[in-house]
């Protein structure tokens, strides 16, 4: 993918047309699991399952690792990862939190009081600054 403007933004990863694009098979993976008899079939057998799919290795090594924000770098969006967490019965706000490489009281905390400051989040050249 070409770097775009917007990529200088820390701790996310944009879901754009391109990452779209990369990440489709991975998000079909992830969406399957609504289903039980998806749910069961990965439950029986993870890399047989995951071989349904077309992803690259990359992808399912980050699955396998259960690597939530390296899913994203590698296409996910985070609507259908969330389906993996939920697999393995992660709630979203402790998956926000594991995310965020914060505690579940403090990406709470945080989310009741705005959400992460913007002061040194705008951009990663801020944080080459410091």
């Amino acid at each position: 993918m070409a770097e775009k403007d917007y990529e200088d933004i820390p701790g996310t990863y944009v879901f754009d047309a391109d990452r779209a694009r990369v990440g489709y098979h991975l998000n079909q993976f992830c969406i399957s699991l609504q289903t039980e008899k998806n749910r069961g079939a990965l439950r029986d057998d993870p890399e047989a399952y995951m071989a349904t799919f077309p992803m690259t290795e990359p992808q399912r090594q980050a699955i396998r690792e259960r690597a939530w924000n390296r899913l994203l770098e590698l296409g996910g969006n985070i609507y259908y990862t969330s389906k993996l967490a939920a697999f393995d019965g992660i709630v979203f706000q402790d998956l926000a939190a594991e995310m965020s490489g914060v505690s579940r009281d403090d990406y709470r905390k945080m989310m009741l009081e705005g959400g992460r400051s913007i002061e040194g989040n705008r951009s990663k050249s801020e944080w080459k600054a410091k």
